[in-house]
């Protein structure tokens, strides 16, 4: 960003630069991947939590649902609390309770408590990815900002390729309570690392006495009501559920009542009027694109091999750590080199189009698909991952207003957290749906006295006579449905791919109608050939 002085600080940032940026850096990086791990390993890790709590199905969901549903809650007030109280405070006690929190849980046994404390849990874990872009901004000089923001950006797919392998370790080499304890090493580390690298802010009288407290609690409840009904409804059967109706009408008269709010209250936390800034909008909506293109990444892949080839989570993340999540740390610093020098608006393109890539390649699976057929898929989602979230950032970052920092970052929260968490359980109806239609349709073709059924049937018979004559007709007609099970289920998974794919074509149709953001700190700097045309074209060129 040659031509910038550090001392300009940007249109979103308040206070000085910090004494030593790099633990303001370290801050950044625990912090996002801590949160991003956390969220990922109990997911994850879920069926080997239920065994460890001796939890039935629904409590385990249920669990699920409680821990990340409150970091939806809490995560779009952030970035005004740490405007209002400090980093320090915001970040730095938090992370000593969450350690608490993380010590404690495993020892629980009683379910109730359980579920409480994951929501405290949830709630401090929230804190921890929003206020890492407060940090960049307002810690650290402008040269770092690209940098630090890429780490903020890349933990979404690093978090999602090396989770599954993490899950492995620890339940198989160390013990299931990791899933947990991690955070205990980790979060006071963090806490440190905020101490040292921020400075100590005042409280912000003049915006607390103006805080607009129903419009954080109004909108954070609708965002988490409305995703704790979709993530049960895959599981209660959508409107055949008292219970999911009951959130999904609550969460959408919420929010209703936020807007409502946001439009009287005087000093209104999170306006709407945000939003309808051309580049801004456009922006948050290739960002929920970008959650949703990638969960063929955090969702198809591990999920076929974990469904058709029947392998366990370290098995299956050995595949996204190599080929996913280590080729990242080349391609981050590629990224950051074409921001610098390229319109980000290009580079969200060649990562699109690297989506849209892989999942077209994978529209090809069958069921005798092994872990190594899906190597070049997984290298494109990779890059993929590398080259579009940051790029996005800075595009939406580039187009915001400065007055109206909070609502952005309330904004971008709801679309980065509950976006992604609220794709996940719409693709787990997805593929639970088309499973179901292909199921009927190569049933209808399984008719009985068919001549191939007969003859499949006999061949299966034949095969299991020697494990007894009797059992074989039933074990015969038994294998045969596991057979039409299977082939509905890599169906289905084609059906998944081919919605990533048009998701990210309807991304790049988006990105197209963004305009050129305006001179600022993240403006590129042309070189080489393009410097000399731009020159000769009487383009001045810092």
């Amino acid at each position: 960003m040659a031509g910038h002085d550090d001392a300009d600080r940007g249109p979103v940032s308040r206070g000085g630069v910090a004494p030593r940026p790099v633990f303001a850096v370290a801050a950044v990086l625990l912090g996002s991947f801590l949160a991003n791990f956390d969220s990922r390993l109990t997911t994850v890790g879920l069926p080997d939590l239920r065994g460890a709590f001796s939890l039935s199905f629904d409590e385990g969901a249920w669990l699920s649902t409680a821990g990340i549903g409150s970091q939806i809650f809490i995560a779009p007030a952030v970035a005004w609390l740490a405007t209002v109280f400090g980093l320090r405070r915001v970040l730095g006690i938090p992370s000593l309770v969450y350690a608490a929190v993380s010590l404690i849980i495993p020892f629980v046994h009683d379910y109730p408590t359980l579920l409480a404390l994951s929501v405290v849990h949830g709630l401090l874990l929230g804190t921890f990815v929003p206020a890492t872009l407060m940090i960049v901004f307002r810690n650290l000089p402008i040269r770092w900002w690209l940098p630090a923001i890429s780490i903020y950006a890349i933990r979404v797919g690093f978090a999602l390729d090396t989770s599954t392998s993490l899950v492995g370790f620890y339940v198989d080499h160390l013990a299931w309570q990791w899933l947990y304890w991690q955070g205990v090493v980790i979060a006071p580390l963090m806490g440190l690392m905020v101490y040292l690298g921020t400075p100590n802010e005042p409280v912000n009288r003049a915006l607390l006495r103006e805080a607009d407290w129903g419009g954080m609690l109004l909108l954070g409840a609708s965002v988490s009501m409305i995703y704790a009904g979709l993530d049960q409804g895959n599981r209660l059967d959508w409107l055949g559920s008292g219970t999911v109706m009951a959130l999904l009408a609550s969460g959408a008269a919420l929010f209703v009542a936020f807007l409502v709010n946001e439009s009287l209250v005087r000093q209104p936390w999170a306006h709407v009027n945000v939003l309808f800034s051309r580049n801004i909008g456009l922006s948050l909506v290739v960002i929920l694109l970008y959650t949703l293109t990638s969960l063929s990444n955090s969702s198809l892949v591990p999920n076929f091999l974990g469904t058709i080839d029947l392998l366990r989570p370290e098995q299956s993340g050995l595949l996204l750590l190599v080929y996913g999540a280590l080729p990242m740390f080349v391609l981050v610093p590629v990224s950051i080199w074409l921001l610098r020098h390229f319109d980000p608006r290009l580079v969200v393109v060649l990562g699109f189009s690297c989506f849209a890539a892989a999942n077209l390649w994978g529209t090809q699976l069958s069921h005798d698909w092994a872990r190594e057929d899906f190597i070049g898929i997984v290298l494109l989602q990779s890059v993929g991952q590398s080259t579009t979230l940051l790029p996005i950032i800075i595009m939406a970052l580039s187009n915001s207003d400065p007055t109206r920092a909070t609502s952005f970052a309330a904004y971008i929260q709801i679309m980065r957290l509950g976006g992604a968490e609220i794709g996940v359980a719409l693709m787990g109806t997805w593929l639970r749906v088309r499973e179901q239609v292909h199921s009927f349709y190569l049933g209808q073709n399984l008719t009985v006295g068919d001549a191939d059924v007969v003859d499949m049937l006999k061949r299966l018979a034949g095969h299991f006579a020697a494990h007894g004559i009797g059992a074989a007709p039933a074990r015969a007609v038994g294998t045969l449905a596991s057979i039409v099970q299977r082939e509905a289920n890599v169906l289905a998974y084609i059906d998944g791919f081919w919605l990533c794919f048009w998701l990210a074509i309807a991304a790049l149709g988006f990105v197209a109608l963004i305009t050129r953001a305006p001179p600022g700190p993240f403006t590129p700097e042309p070189f080489g050939f393009a410097r000399m045309v731009l020159r000769k074209c009487g383009v001045q060129v810092t």
